[in-house]
């Protein structure tokens, strides 16, 4: 599963363009995001998304859960962001 990794600074726009574009061939995607910044530009760019694959007849669904990730050799929890068709 093709992984995107988003944070504070992300663009929705942009983002909800790569999932749409990764939902489109592969039919799922998994977004991860660490901290409250990144989990709102995660989530404003999967609403945008939906609206991107809505008229194509996708309806995008999305699974929260968490991960546990190492950045710079520090141990940190992640959401990831499961999505995919309904």
């Amino acid at each position: 599963m093709e992984v995107l990794k988003v944070s504070s600074k992300s663009v929705p726009n942009s983002v909800a363009g790569a999932i749409a574009a990764v939902i489109r061939e592969q039919r799922t995607v998994e977004v991860q995001a660490v901290g409250a910044g990144a989990a709102n530009q995660a989530i404003k760019s999967i609403a945008v998304a939906r609206g991107y694959l809505a008229p194509i007849g996708i309806d995008l669904i999305c699974i929260p859960a968490f991960a546990n990730i190492v950045i710079d050799g520090e141990g940190r929890t992640a959401i990831k962001l499961i999505c995919e068709q309904r």
